[in-house]
């Protein structure tokens, strides 16, 4: 395994830190800047919005170019980005930085994961994809909570005067130790969606898009959850994005495991199952009596980041499994379904807090992932119906 993967992984620790932490921080942006909590939600959306539709295009347009030098100015503007962000004075110019860092954040992890595809063994390509992949992941675990816990005594500015840092200390390292020269194929970008004519790819890529929603509505309005829903005080966010993580890590590694052992069919239908039972389970917190609202939510925070990062790499192994001809083209087709469902979630959750209240976020986050079970049970039905009406031609 070439070790200068690992240096890659910086980066999306960097991105993933500030994409996740934000949720912790919208109240503080919200009074800090004048706006509601709804109006602080739709630095979310636009982030996720960017991300899924500027990353394609970016990276057609910088596909022949000198990766390493991509990689560097991307996680430099990241890192600007960040630090205009903390000097913001307004809202407008916190949803400008944030734009901008999206633009930034879609390039890095497009041209790091082809980076890692092009320094590494043909036998070790799925793994150092991983490997990149594992720095969102540190993210979610680690990377969050240290910013809510900086936040806690320094402001969310400065939490982004040290998301700022790390990037650009992962542009400096990615400029020292990866190799110059490294380019890639410039596609057009009709060819790059012509993957969604395959049979099979645009429900799978549309559950993507369901499971994301559901989730996003919930952990994006984290904090009102926490303090609202739960009865817990802010100083435990930091706690609360914790435990989380530690078994979004779990998570995605089982995630990984089982899909390989249980077969990805049935590993994405166990999470969908799973996280609509959580989602219910949410929905009740909010109900239970004063004393016991909050150790319940705090005991459901870890199975439920164990259930939920266990979809993406199986549903990752479900579209590698049915576009096996395009397989990177439709795994980025994904994380921009990916990052649409955020937006979408991000986006509903703010309704259901603008006429309902935060303890409805859990069952209407349900319903997506219900109408995700039924899309999935649907295109299994199609995939065996044909399997069954061949013995009778016999």
């Amino acid at each position: 395994m070439n070790k200068r993967i690992f240096w890659l992984a910086l980066g999306t620790f960097a991105i993933g830190a500030e994409g996740f932490v934000i949720s912790s921080l919208l109240p503080q942006i919200s009074e800090d800047t004048g706006v509601t909590l709804i109006e602080a939600g739709y630095l979310v959306v636009a982030f996720a919005l960017v991300y899924a539709t500027g990353s394609p295009f970016l990276t057609a347009l910088t596909a022949d170019r000198d990766r390493r030098a991509i990689l560097t100015a991307s996680a430099l503007v990241f890192a600007t980005g960040a630090l205009a962000a903390a000097f913001a004075h307004g809202y407008i110019v916190l949803l400008v930085a944030r734009i901008v860092m999206a633009c930034a954040a879609g390039l890095y992890a497009a041209t790091a994961q082809a980076t890692a595809v092009a320094i590494s063994h043909a036998d070790h390509r799925a793994r150092a994809i991983s490997i990149v992949v594992g720095g969102t992941s540190l993210a979610v675990a680690f990377g969050a909570p240290l910013g809510a816990f900086v936040a806690s005594w320094a402001g969310w500015r400065g939490t982004y005067v040290s998301i700022a840092v790390a990037g650009v200390t992962a542009a400096v390292t990615i400029r020292l130790m990866l190799p110059g020269g490294l380019r890639g194929t410039k596609m057009p970008l009709r060819s790059r969606f012509e993957v969604l004519s395959q049979p099979g790819i645009l429900p799978t890529l549309a559950i993507t898009l369901l499971y994301m929603t559901a989730g996003f509505m919930v952990f994006t309005y984290i904090a009102p959850m926490t303090i609202q829903a739960a009865g817990l005080s802010r100083s435990m966010l930091p706690t609360v994005l914790l435990i989380y993580g530690s078994g979004a890590a779990l998570g995605n590694y089982l995630g990984g495991q089982m899909a390989d052992r249980w077969g990805a069919q049935r590993m994405v239908m166990v999470a969908i199952v799973l996280n609509a039972g959580m989602m219910l389970f949410f929905a009740l917190v909010g109900y239970l009596p004063a004393g016991w609202a909050g150790p319940a939510f705090i005991d459901a925070l870890f199975p439920w980041g164990v259930m939920s990062w266990s979809f993406p790499p199986a549903q990752a192994s479900r579209i590698l499994a049915i576009a096996l001809g395009s397989a990177p083209l439709a795994l980025s087709l994904n994380g921009s379904a990916l990052y649409f469902g955020v937006a979408l979630g991000s986006f509903i959750g703010g309704l259901v807090l603008r006429y309902a209240t935060v303890r409805d976020l859990g069952w209407v986050a349900a319903l997506f992932l219900i109408s995700a079970l039924a899309l999935f049970g649907l295109g299994r039905t199609r995939v065996a119906s044909p399997q069954v009406a061949c013995p009778l031609k016999d």
